[in-house]
């Protein structure tokens, strides 16, 4: 790899960490420069390498949100469980599901993911723990620890939006508190994740350690602006994250054909 290729994608990995701790969804951009930055890849190899970086970056927005706001391990915990195993599985079967299948659902989805959190303005905006039923919460650690998780070992990107709208619609999480429950179960589905692609000897340990230092860079930067500057701050970062692979999405399947 040229100094130039080398020296974007990690300026990528950077900039994906710090998406990835404010809301999630850096994979949209680490993904795409990854393969571009080296042509002829395997598509799994890169998947695997971004889950090396990935999970770098998730594990330390998550330490950093712990020390500084109260998680809810009743929540997140058992869902970051379910999500290792899940992910895992996703991973395994990424290779026999072609992307073909998937992205017009997933299309689908983030268009009705954006027009509920533009329609209901206050969600998110500040907490809400009368949600927090018992039936609630086994719903949303479902949702997250299995559907959400089998989505990010499939393909990844959106996962941790995904993740941080489940806790605020769900459980009543303000969005400061959804994006540090997600950063907890997104390390859990990158390492299943990542657990797979191993094995199978889909991931380039070098560059993905590289990419990791430059993803745990911007990852630190975007938990401490998120923290810093609340909940609103991550509404709008979470509302262009989603019209941005909303965009990507409806490219791929207008050239797709």
């Amino acid at each position: 790899m040229d100094p130039f290729s080398l020296t974007t994608l990690l300026a990528a990995a950077a900039l994906a960490g710090w998406v990835d701790a404010v809301v999630g969804g850096g994979g949209l951009l680490l993904l795409p420069a990854l393969l571009v930055a080296a042509p002829g890849l395997p598509v799994a190899t890169a998947l695997g390498t971004n889950k090396l970086a990935a999970i770098a970056g998730t594990s330390t927005a998550a330490v950093t949100f712990a020390r500084r706001t109260k998680l809810d391990w009743a929540v997140a915990g058992p869902s970051a469980g379910l999500a290792v195993c899940c992910a895992g599985l996703g991973a395994a079967l990424a290779g026999a599901v072609p992307a073909s299948a998937y992205r017009p659902v997933v299309l689908v989805v983030l268009v009705a993911v954006a027009l509920f959190v533009v329609l209901r303005p206050r969600l998110g905006v500040v907490a809400l723990p009368q949600r927090r039923t018992r039936v609630r919460v086994v719903a949303v650690v479902a949702l997250a620890g299995v559907g959400i998780a089998l989505y990010d070992g499939l393909i990844g990107p959106g996962t941790g939006t995904f993740l941080v709208v489940a806790f605020t619609a769900l459980v009543g999480a303000d969005f400061v508190q959804g994006s540090a429950m997600a950063k907890v179960v997104n390390a859990g589905t990158n390492l299943g994740a990542l657990v797979v692609f191993a094995a199978t000897g889909h991931v380039w340990w070098l560059l993905g350690a590289a990419m990791a230092v430059c993803n745990i860079a911007g990852a630190v930067l975007g938990a401490r602006m998120a923290l810093r500057r609340g909940a609103g701050f991550v509404r709008v970062v979470l509302l262009v994250v989603v019209f941005a692979l909303v965009a990507k999405l409806g490219y791929d399947q207008w050239a797709a054909g």
